[in-house]
């Protein structure tokens, strides 16, 4: 009988006294360091590519926006410029693998390697002790992936802050909101807490499976459900949203979350509101090739249908409320985490065996 195959003894009848933490610290480094030094090798290259992209970003945006007069042909050809300058990470879809990769790579074979290779049995015959082994785990690697991913998320802050400052200026982006759905969770506290969130999902489900292949497909899984759920159904509801008729005056950073149009207290099908719609237009536009024929603005039609009985409502959550959603966020999330890192350690002590 060998160390590999011999039942591990429990914590109280290992009968040796358990190593000092700083030096599972020490072994944890030992076994985990080429993960560690991934994570931060790849956060770090893409943080020198963020930052020679964004500084070029921030000079396009500069330009824009101190060209005079504004409304010239030479302003607009910049505002283009700074609109076109690398679009692919505009609306920060190709960045949102990130935390998942992370936390899968990382989380995923951190207890299921050594339950599938059976070395944990070796482990707990030296000291630690199969919760103080888990925990030790589970926590060191929790703090070391995190705080590099607090730290991206400042550069990630600093690369948007263009797009979402766009919207006080001539050449607006509509879509660029701090409340953007695949953006939000980049920047402020969000980007560390899912990273945590995902390395947690992690390691439970290497404790649930015990495989590490399955365990890392598992993890992307989950965490791709949670995500689509959290930015499709969730969040919008962590505050009860507001409703205004006054859609022309809401702020910039506004989310819009759903708009509508009534008359007489009922609510008008999009369809029959679009027909409508055309037909104001029709209205309002002078004759083909009439003197100083100009289009009817957005403005114009909007105060026609009003005055006709018709009420456009927009239910919305103020930008004000972004740090109270990025908090509230960022909670549950490490309450998640908790929860699975718990799960985990109990998992150790009652299955492992």
């Amino acid at each position: 009988m060998t160390a590999l195959t011999a039942p591990a003894s429990s914590d109280a009848d290992a009968g040796l006294r358990p190593v000092p933490w700083r030096r599972m610290a020490g072994i944890i480094w030992r076994q985990h360091r080429y993960a560690l030094i991934g994570e931060v090798t790849v956060l770090g290259a893409v943080a020198v590519v963020l930052w020679l992209i964004g500084t070029s970003l921030h000079h396009d945006y500069a330009a824009a926006l101190a060209c005079q007069p504004a409304g010239s042909q030479a302003c607009a050809e910049t505002a283009l410029t700074f609109g076109g300058s690398f679009a692919f990470l505009a609306n920060g879809g190709i960045l949102q693998p990130l935390p998942v990769l992370i936390g899968a790579f990382v989380g995923g074979p951190l207890l299921a390697r050594e339950m599938e290779t059976g070395t944990f049995r070796y482990a707990w015959t030296q000291g630690f002790g199969r919760r103080r082994w888990a925990l030790a785990k589970l926590v060191t690697l929790a703090v070391a992936v995190t705080v590099p991913a607090t730290a991206f998320s400042l550069e990630l802050a600093w690369y948007y802050q263009p797009y979402f400052a766009t919207r006080n200026v001539a050449f607006d982006l509509t879509e660029m909101t701090p409340f953007y759905p695949a953006l939000f969770d980049l920047h402020g506290t969000t980007f560390a807490a899912w990273t945590l969130a995902a390395f947690a999902i992690g390691g439970l489900a290497g404790m649930l499976i015990r495989r590490v292949v399955p365990a890392i497909a598992a993890t992307m899984a989950v965490y791709a459900g949670l995500a689509f759920a959290v930015g499709a159904f969730l969040r919008e509801h962590y505050l009860a949203p507001l409703v205004t008729t006054s859609s022309l005056n809401l702020p910039s950073s506004s989310w819009i979350l759903s708009q509508w149009w009534t008359k007489g207290g009922a609510v008008v099908s999009p369809t029959a509101m679009n027909n409508v719609i055309d037909k104001t237009f029709t209205s309002l536009n002078p004759p083909e090739g009439s003197p100083g024929q100009k289009f009817p603005a957005y403005q114009s039609i909007l105060r026609y249908l009003t005055e006709h009985g018709y009420t456009y409502w927009t239910r919305y959550q103020p930008g004000s409320r972004y740090w109270p959603f990025q908090w509230i966020e960022s909670g549950w999330l490490l309450a998640l985490s908790l929860i699975c890192v718990v799960a985990a350690v109990w998992l150790v002590r009652r299955r492992a065996a």
